[in-house]
């Protein structure tokens, strides 16, 4: 089953003599339930994909659909709803909120959406991501992979449509590297979560079941593993 569908999407930054292509006519499908990596250096238009897949950003032209929905089709108001709904974003510097605690991080989306929050599902993820002894600590009582969980959590809270993880490794070190690694992997099993890492780290991308590699904002290579 298709989860989502990049058409021809492009994003220009500039005018004439300093018009800049981040993204060049890029088009791509991942199925529900695939772990996709999309790995280029600084500057190839990653960062820039992974934000228009996101709703953080709006194409020059082009399309994405997210389980069926042309994302950009949607007004300002209806984009962040889905995006709240539908799209969790996992970010290398964890953005969580300083006078929150674990659970409430976790709950954010929910809060924000005015939903009930799903005890059960909050317990089985606090369980599953190993915090249960840290539920009321605050952000900076946390070390930083303990602070990476809590934003995987936060992520995974509403079931989204796809988790897009933004270099979520690269303010770590290796051991807590690895094990955010494979919480992403887990989930990804467990849930059948789509999972797309964005990164520039090979040894991560080898991980996952598929990497499309971006240069010079445009797909270059598209391998299974």
């Amino acid at each position: 089953m298709e989860i989502l569908r990049v058409e021809h999407l492009c994003k220009e930054y500039g005018k004439d003599q300093s018009l800049v292509k981040a993204l060049d006519d890029v088009s791509f499908r991942v199925e529900k339930g695939e772990f996709v990596a999309i790995v280029g250096a600084s500057g190839s238009g990653k960062s820039t994909l992974m934000h228009l897949i996101g709703g953080v950003d709006r194409p020059t032209s082009g399309k994405v659909m997210i389980d069926g929905q042309d994302i950009y089709s949607l007004t300002n108001d209806q984009l962040a709803i889905f995006r709240r709904r539908q799209v969790g974003i996992i970010y290398q510097f964890y953005n969580l909120i300083p006078i929150l605690d674990v659970c409430e991080n976790i709950t954010l989306p929910c809060e924000l959406d005015g939903q009930k929050v799903d005890e059960e599902r909050l317990s089985e993820l606090l369980d599953v991501l190993g915090l249960n002894e840290r539920r009321k600590h605050l952000p900076n009582e946390l070390s930083g992979g303990q602070q990476q969980r809590v934003s995987i959590g936060r992520a995974l809270i509403n079931q989204p449509a796809i988790i897009l993880a933004d270099e979520p490794t690269g303010n770590l070190d290796t051991k807590a590297s690895e094990e955010i690694i494979s919480l992403l992997r887990m989930s990804n099993r467990k849930y059948n979560q789509t999972v797309i890492i964005i990164t520039h780290d090979l040894g991560i991308a080898n991980q996952a079941e598929r990497v499309i590699t971006i240069e010079d904002g445009r797909i270059v290579r598209d391998e299974v593993r």
